[in-house]
């Protein structure tokens, strides 16, 4: 692994923010978890070249949730990438976070690698879908740049958590979408947020990371919903110029995550 050609991704994910700041949800304050979060992401080093965010940036979707994003993140110069997920307003999303550096771009270049986003949102549900123009975008911008190395980004999962409540709710569709993955071995990396706790698993040749919400998480292996004492999290991800891939999830320690406001905040 050559260190000197390595891009560093922070993968930030379900900030759940309110319209509200000062509101909780599930007795948590998701803005002072986010900023807390976010405040620790970025003392890792080497520093993110670009800052990944998988969507319901927004539990209440106003143009003052997205503000407060866009306030936190603009003053940090590193380019941010922001998809939606099942509780977001895309098109809002779109309007707010559309700045040179804080934005809803589908592609971007990072050296010899692709990152390729896409929507999972399906109007109305929390479940997930890839609708035709995602996986047509998908396949072309692969087969447009075959000598790259790719990261796929999305809101749903296309793995199974083995959670029957949150496995109603993966992409419909995975199996579409990773047969266009299977195509192209340069297709490295799926990344995902939307079930709240980590994973990290093969597809064939693609490796597939889940990332821990910046607030609360879930039980993992849990006939229901279910919430678990796990801490607020963000995870690093280093992409190598030969194509490896070399990950961490960090969790929030104690101290630092004191967020819980109200146990009936919800």
């Amino acid at each position: 692994m050559d260190q000197d050609n390595a891009y560093t991704l922070l993968h930030l994910t379900d900030t759940h923010l309110m319209a509200d700041a000062k509101s909780t949800l599930l007795g948590y304050n998701t803005a002072d978890s986010f900023q807390k979060t976010l405040a620790t992401a970025v003392t890792e080093q080497p520093p993110a070249d670009l800052i990944l965010l998988t969507g319901d940036l927004a539990q209440e979707p106003t143009a003052e949730s997205y503000r407060f994003l866009l306030d936190a993140l603009s003053p940090l110069q590193i380019p941010c990438l922001c998809l939606p997920g099942n509780h977001d307003d895309l098109a809002l999303m779109q309007a707010t976070l559309a700045t040179h550096l804080v934005h809803c771009r589908k592609h971007v270049i990072l050296g010899p690698w692709q990152l390729i986003a896409l929507n999972s949102q399906v109007q109305g549900s929390p479940a997930g879908f890839l609708a035709d123009e995602e996986l047509s975008f998908l396949q072309q911008r692969l087969q447009a740049h075959p000598d790259h190395h790719s990261v796929v980004a999305v809101h749903h999962h296309c793995l199974p958590t083995h959670s029957a409540w949150m496995d109603s709710m993966m992409i419909a569709n995975h199996e579409a979408f990773l047969a266009v993955l299977a195509q192209h071995p340069r297709a490295k990396l799926v990344v995902n947020g939307h079930i709240h706790q980590a994973m990290d698993r093969m597809s064939d040749a693609t490796r597939v990371l889940a990332t821990p919400s910046t607030c609360f998480q879930f039980a993992p292996y849990s006939s229901a919903f279910k919430i678990d004492g796990m801490s607020p999290s963000y995870r690093t991800i280093q992409l190598f110029s030969d194509g490896i891939v070399a990950t961490q999830v960090h969790y929030l320690s104690e101290r630092a995550a004191g967020l819980i406001t109200d146990k009936h905040g919800y």
